[in-house]
């Protein structure tokens, strides 16, 4: 890797970010991270802000935002938009309880159907199998 920080080829700033090559791409192509300019007969080069950028993305990634919400987030980094960002983090709050309901929901549900398959009673019928057809 380049020892400047501000002179990093696009394989040392994938390395630098904890992400591949085609991830950069990729963010570039969805708006989130900007193509620096080639000098001529150059390869393009990316900075410690970029890495950060990067970083950022990923982590919000784990958060479970969306592209888009990162997108909104990124343009709300100045710190000066909190209520706004806030209102995107209490949106992914409710999604995320949600899917807890849901999962909550599901655990339930399985664990009555293993209940039944352990409980037998001398039935030819596998009770979870049976309960997957009638759906």
């Amino acid at each position: 890797m380049s020892r400047h920080p501000e002179n990093l080829s696009i394989g040392a700033f994938a390395r630098a970010a904890g992400v591949n090559v085609e991830t950069i791409r990729f963010y570039q192509l969805k708006g989130l991270l900007a193509t620096p300019e080639r000098a001529y007969g150059s390869i393009r080069r990316y900075g410690s802000a970029d890495v950060a950028r990067v970083k950022f993305v990923k982590s919000a990634q784990r958060l479970g935002f969306t592209l888009g919400a990162i997108g909104q987030l990124l343009k709300l980094e100045d710190g000066t938009h909190c209520s706004e960002a806030a209102e995107l983090a209490v949106q992914r709050l409710d999604d995320v309880r949600a899917r807890l309901a849901d999962l909550n929901r599901m655990a339930h549900a399985l664990s009555t159907l293993v209940g039944e398959c352990h409980a037998g009673n001398g039935r030819v019928s596998c009770p979870l199998i049976a309960s997957l057809h009638g759906s």
